[in-house]
């Protein structure tokens, strides 16, 4: 037993008890704080269905320039994203080719 300063006993067990909810609290808001982050906070699964906009595919072409893929309405748009200014490449780019399965 630990003697506190306001004269009572507290016992190491729930000391501990409480140590471990405190670390299960943190444990539990991190992941849900990652959940969010990388999902995004969405209130209905229905208005996850209206988005018309996506990132296919985006590639570092160094610190402050990047190029990507960006499928609107199914229509694919390649930009290029920099730090002065943002330009569109391409517009309406042909799906890729699809590999055979033949072998």
């Amino acid at each position: 037993m630990i003697s506190s300063a306001a004269g009572g006993d507290v016992s190491w067990l729930r000391l501990a008890l409480a140590f471990s909810l405190v670390l299960a609290l943190l444990a539990g808001l991190g992941f849900i704080l990652k959940y969010v982050s990388t999902r995004g906070l969405m209130l209905s699964p229905v208005a996850a269905r209206k988005r018309r906009m996506k990132i296919v595919e985006n590639l570092a072409l160094d610190t402050r320039r990047r190029l990507v893929i960006v499928d609107c309405d199914g229509r694919q748009h390649l930009l290029l994203l920099g730090a002065e200014r943002d330009i569109v490449v391409e517009t309406n780019l042909p799906a890729p080719p699809v590999p055979s399965a033949n072998p």
